[in-house]
C-alpha cells in the first residue's frame, strides 16, 4: 500500500460529474459559481469552446510526432491514463516524455488563460507598498507573451516529472512513494524554472504597468539590466517554486492514492479536479510569504531597493510589518485552488485521450497483422 489514509469508502463518486463538465462536455447543464457570482451557460460555452479544441489540437500534434516511434505492436493498455500511475510495463521513456509534454502544455495554457486576471490582481496587491491604490484595468495585460512561456514551461515540467516519477517509484519501496513524488516535483520544477523565470519577470512587470508589450519588455530589460535582468529574483523563485511544485504534486498524488484505495476504483474527472484544488490551495497558502518576496524582487527593476532575499525579507518586516508577507493570499489561494482543479482535470483528461488513441491504434495494428 502506497499511502495510509483513513477515509470513508465512498458509495458513489465524490462529486457529480456535472461540476467540471463545462471543461469536458458540451451537454452539461451545470453552472459554476465564481467568487459568489453565477456565471451560467455563457461561461460553460466559453470554457467548452476553448478547452476542447485546445486538447484536441495537442492530441493531434502528439499523434503526428509519435506515429513512427513504435514500429512493433504495443500490447493494449488500460484506457485510464493518470499522472499518478506508474503501472505500465515495460517503461517507455519516449512515450512517457511525449505524453507528459503534450498533456502538461495543454493544461498549462488552459489554466493560464482562464485565471490570468486573478493572477494580475494578486501581483498588483503584492507589489503595492503602504496605502498604494490598486489599478483594476488591463487585467489581461501580458497574457499573450506569458502563454508563449507557460506552454513550454508546463510541457517541460510534466515531461520531466512523469518519467522521473516512474523511475523513482521503481527504485523506492512503496511506503516511500511520497519521497518519489516530492523529488520528481522538485526536479521538474528546476528544469522548468529556466523558462518560467524570464516569463514571470516579463509578465509581472507588464501586470504592474511598466511595459505595454512583451517584446518591448524583453528588449528594454536586456538593454537596461542585461541578461541577468530576465532572471531577477531567480533565487526567490526557486525558493518558492521548488517547494511548491514538490508539495503540490506530492499532496495530489498521495490524496489520490488514498481515495482510490478507499473507493476501489479509478477516479473520474471531477474527483481528480477536487483533489487538485485542495492540493493547490493548501500549497498556495503555505508558500505565500515566499511569493511576496519573489514578486518584490522581480518588479523592482533598476531601483535595487532589495539586495537579495534576506534583504527583501528584512525590509518588508521593518517597513510594513509581518502582515505584509500575506499580501495577496486570498487571490493566490483562489487562483491556485481553481488552477489546480482545472490543471489536473485537463491533464488527466488529455492523458486519457492519448491512452485511448494509442490503444485503438495498437488494436488496429494487431488486427492487420492477423
Amino acid at each position: 500500500m502506497h499511502f495510509a489514509l483513513s477515509l470513508p469508502r465512498p458509495s458513489r463518486p465524490l462529486l457529480s460529474t456535472s461540476i467540471l463538465s463545462p471543461y469536458f462536455s458540451s451537454s452539461s447543464s451545470a453552472t459554476v459559481d465564481f467568487d459568489g457570482t453565477n456565471i451560467g451557460s455563457r461561461w460553460k460555452q466559453i470554457s467548452y469552446n476553448f478547452t476542447r479544441p485546445v486538447i484536441s489540437l495537442f492530441v493531434a500534434f502528439y499523434l503526428a510526432c509519435t506515429s513512427k516511434l513504435h514500429d512493433s505492436v504495443v500490447v493494449p493498455q488500460k484506457l485510464f491514463a493518470s499522472v499518478t500511475m506508474g503501472e505500465e510495463k515495460p517503461f517507455d521513456f519516449l512515450r512517457t516524455l511525449f505524453e507528459g509534454v503534450i498533456a502538461g502544455g495543454t493544461a498549462g495554457v488552459v489554466v493560464e488563460t482562464v485565471l490570468y486576471p486573478i493572477d494580475t490582481i494578486k501581483t498588483r496587491l503584492q507589489a503595492a507598498r503602504g496605502g498604494s491604490k490598486i489599478e483594476w484595468k488591463g487585467l489581461y495585460s501580458g497574457l499573450a507573451g506569458n502563454i508563449a512561456g507557460v506552454l513550454p514551461a508546463s510541457a517541460v515540467f510534466v515531461g520531466i516529472y512523469e518519467p522521473t516519477k516512474q523511475k523513482l517509484l521503481e527504485i523506492f519501496p512503496e511506503k516511500f512513494s511520497a519521497v518519489a513524488h516530492l523529488t520528481a516535483g522538485a526536479i521538474g520544477g528546476a528544469a522548468a524554472s529556466l523558462i518560467r523565470v524570464p516569463t514571470e519577470v516579463v509578465k509581472q512587470r507588464m501586470q504592474t504597468g511598466q511595459f505595454s508589450s512583451a517584446p518591448d519588455a524583453v528588449r528594454l530589460i536586456l538593454a537596461k539590466e542585461g541578461f541577468k535582468g530576465l532572471y531577477a529574483g531567480y533565487s526567490s523563485f526557486l525558493l518558492r517554486d521548488l517547494p511548491f511544485d514538490a508539495i503540490q504534486f506530492c499532496l495530489y498524488e498521495q490524496l489520490r492514492i488514498g481515495y482510490k484505495i478507499a473507493a476501489k476504483r479509478e477516479l473520474n474527472d471531477p474527483e481528480n479536479a477536487v483533489i487538485g484544488a485542495v492540493a493547490g490551495a493548501i500549497t498556495g497558502a503555505i508558500t505565500t510569504p515566499l511569493d511576496v518576496m519573489k514578486t518584490r524582487l522581480m518588479v523592482q527593476g533598476q531601483a535595487n531597493q532589495y539586495n537579495g532575499l534576506l534583504s527583501c525579507a528584512q525590509t518588508i518586516l521593518r517597513e510594513e510589518g509581518p502582515a505584509a508577507f500575506l499580501k495577496g493570499v486570498g487571490p493566490r489561494v483562489l487562483w491556485i485552488g481553481i488552477g489546480g482543479s482545472i490543471f489536473f482535470g485537463v491533464l488527466e483528461r488529455t492523458k486519457l485521450l492519448l491512452s485511448q488513441r494509442r490503444s485503438k491504434r495498437s488494436i488496429s495494428e494487431s488486427s492487420k497483422e492477423e
